[in-house]
């Protein structure tokens, strides 16, 4: 399928750029695939290399510290429903629900690596090696719903463009990716016993690929190193509760312990020539921000440090040599990225034609009156067209509608909605299938556009009942 999509983009796109005049120039379709094509590499694959080298040395650790096999077994009732393919101890099971949450926490291209890990081992599950599992289909829908507790880069923006109240569409979002995810994984199940996704006969291939069976470090662990885990976790505990409570708590602390005056010291040693007489503006008392927002924001930025601290902390309690088990983890982290570069600039480049040369325009136009006809605000139809494409560009629409003097607050919260319960469905397609290399995706674009329609759908209807 993704042969006829990506045909039909280019050569739509190429055929509207020429009708419309946008085939040269620093508009037209060549500087599209030019500047996208180098994107895809400099921008996306290099900096993802670099999550990649990160988060499967983690994942490393993870797994001979025994964490990995603890959260499996934790959601191992929900995950076999949802993937009765997989055996319940294998890797892939706990890779999955490793990206599920990351996802859920809103860690952004944090997930990316994960999920890439996860297909990796259902790959080895996969005994046709160049057609779509019906557990990669399933996993891929439930990528593509997107479901997130915490929608901060909406809630960023919303911010950023003056918009009262953000914080009132944390529910919401939850609500309509909830719905998106039931849609992703109902589809997914549905479209498969459809006769034209079937598994090809001829497409099987043994499966030469062996999952690593090393077994995660049994050791004990020792009261006295249980005693300085657990001292570890309250130290940690401790600081890491400031991130929560306003910033004159945090130097109330700092005060009071005397670590204040020797910060100010070092910086002074170090930067002699800054110490200048502060601002006025510097001088003020600093803004106590909103409960939400502090609890959002140190939530956030916690997120990662705590997975660091929980793995390294469990890991030396368990005698796991972590530094080279990170190591070791970390090697396959290049070796994937370099392997969806093709994929990455095939679509990249694909969907800058078709936007650039005019084609998305016209359809923008030809959809209107249908849209408007089944009460779908017409002002959010950009959202609509562009968020499964790109989402550079989705985020440029979204910004566009909520700095726009003439956007009600209904259009700006429901826009915002939109974005948080939807995904970049082509951009996740050609990643995750690209790194393991498969060809037939079956129904996992099927899947994925539905999830998507009932999400923006459900945008509309709840941005409706809570903000008309």
């Amino acid at each position: 399928m993704l042969n006829y999509i990506w045909a039909f983009l280019l050569l739509t796109g190429m055929c509207a750029a020429a009708l419309l005049g946008n085939v040269s120039g620093d508009g037209g379709i060549v500087a599209a695939i030019l500047s996208k094509s180098k994107a895809a590499v400099m921008d996306i694959a290099l900096p993802l290399a670099g999550l990649m080298i990160f988060w499967l040395g983690v994942m490393r650790v993870m797994e001979k510290a025994g964490l990995l096999e603890l959260a499996a077994r934790a959601l191992s009732p929900i995950m076999r429903r949802l993937f009765p393919d997989v055996p319940r101890d294998h890797p892939a099971m706990s890779a999955m629900i490793m990206n599920l949450a990351a996802n859920m926490l809103g860690l952004g291209n944090s997930a990316t690596p994960l999920g890439l890990k996860a297909m990796t081992h259902l790959q080895e599950l996969n005994p046709h090696k160049h057609t779509a599992s019906n557990a990669m289909v399933t996993f891929l829908a439930m990528n593509t719903a997107a479901f997130t507790l915490v929608p901060m880069t909406a809630i960023n923006y919303l911010n950023a463009a003056g918009v009262k109240g953000a914080h009132q569409i944390i529910v919401p979002t939850i609500l309509a990716t909830a719905c998106t995810v039931v849609t992703a994984v109902v589809t997914a199940k549905l479209y498969g016993k459809l006769p034209m996704f079937a598994i090809q006969p001829d497409d099987s291939v043994e499966s030469t690929a062996a999952a690593d069976q090393t077994a995660p470090v049994s050791e004990k662990i020792t009261p006295k190193r249980r005693f300085w885990l657990i001292a570890l976790f309250v130290i940690f505990g401790s600081c890491a509760v400031l991130e929560f409570m306003p910033a004159t708590a945090r130097e109330s602390v700092l005060k009071a312990t005397g670590l204040s005056q020797v910060v100010e010291k070092a910086k002074q040693k170090a930067a002699p020539v800054a110490k200048a007489t502060p601002s006025p503006a510097a001088a003020e008392a600093p803004q106590i921000e909103p409960a939400w927002k502090r609890f959002m924001n140190g939530g956030s930025g916690l997120a990662i440090p705590i997975v660091l601290v929980i793995t390294l902390g469990v890991g030396m309690a368990k005698g796991v040599k972590v530094y080279e088990e990170f190591v070791e983890g970390a090697k396959e982290g290049f070796a994937v990225a370099t392997r969806i570069m093709p994929f990455l600039v095939a679509m990249l480049a694909a969907l800058a034609v078709f936007n650039s040369s005019g084609m998305l325009l016209l359809l923008e136009y030809m959809l209107r009156p249908v849209l408007g006809f089944i009460g779908f605000p017409v002002e959010l139809l950009p959202m609509a067209l562009m968020r499964p494409l790109t989402g550079s560009g989705s985020l440029g629409v979204l910004n566009d509608i909520l700095l726009r003097p003439e956007s009600s607050e209904l259009l700006k919260y429901t826009a915002a909605i939109m974005y948080g319960s939807t995904e970049t469905t082509f951009y996740v397609l050609a990643v995750y299938f690209g790194s393991v290399g498969i060809r037939r995706i079956r129904h996992a674009l099927a899947a994925g556009l539905t999830a998507d329609v009932v999400g923006m759908g459900m945008a509309v209807i709840i941005g409706r009942m809570l903000f008309s």
